[in-house]
């Protein structure tokens, strides 16, 4: 989905998830706001003036380029023509990204930074949310500023179920938690993060520190 914050927001303090059965993992607190999401994000000013501008993606320079807007079906063709236009590319700024239109565009998207050996960047201000948050992860590096915000939510199919409408084995929550092992969690730490975006339902978020994410994979 398209995502971005709505106005509306319910301040939670500091939100303790311990074991209780369905998603089970050990106790992990995290200052969070949870807060209800609406389509058509308004994305954050671009940093500076683009040399060229592949989709959401805008080239700062021949090795450093920046992300601003969701990531959609035709997104890892026109980041494939980036990299052919500008190989020497080495680091994406993560701008604002509210997530994503197409699960496995995305995944392949992710994929690339990572084989391309592409680090990951979001500044203070910068904000990463739904689906955009396994693109940063797939950064060869990741690094966030303190003031830069992830932001996590169950994901929802298009016969409107999620996580928990499956079991935990079936191949499409195994997918994900698939996904962070590859990109450097450990198994526990996979399945822990896989839980905590499940934490809240789809139509809600639960945001996150930079130091949050790197209770789960080291950030650089």
């Amino acid at each position: 989905m398209k995502l971005a914050v709505a106005l509306r927001m319910l301040a939670l303090g500091v939100f303790t998830l311990a074991p209780s059965g369905g998603h089970a993992f050990d106790s992990f607190s995290v200052e969070t706001t949870v807060t209800e999401w609406v389509d058509d994000p308004q994305p954050a000013a671009p940093a500076r003036e683009a040399i060229a501008i592949f989709g959401p993606f805008r080239v700062l320079s021949p090795q450093r380029i920046e992300l601003v807007g969701s990531i959609e079906t035709d997104t890892p063709a026109q980041f494939r023509a980036l990299l052919r236009a500008f190989p020497s590319v080495r680091q994406i700024d993560m701008i604002d990204c509210p997530g994503t239109g197409d699960d496995a565009a995305n995944l392949d998207l992710a994929r690339m930074v990572r084989k391309a050996g592409i680090a990951t960047f979001v500044p203070n201000g910068g904000s990463v949310r739904s689906g955009g948050v396994e693109l940063f992860l797939a950064g060869a590096e990741r690094r966030a500023e303190p003031g830069a915000e992830f932001a996590v939510h169950s994901w929802v199919d298009e016969e409107g179920l999620e996580p928990d409408d499956y079991a935990e084995s079936d191949p499409v929550n195994q997918e994900y938690v698939a996904y962070y092992r590859e990109m450097g969690m450990s198994a526990d730490n996979a399945k822990a993060f896989y839980d905590l975006t499940n934490s809240v339902p789809h139509d809600e978020a639960l945001y996150l520190k930079p130091s949050e994410i790197a209770s789960f994979i080291p950030l650089n």
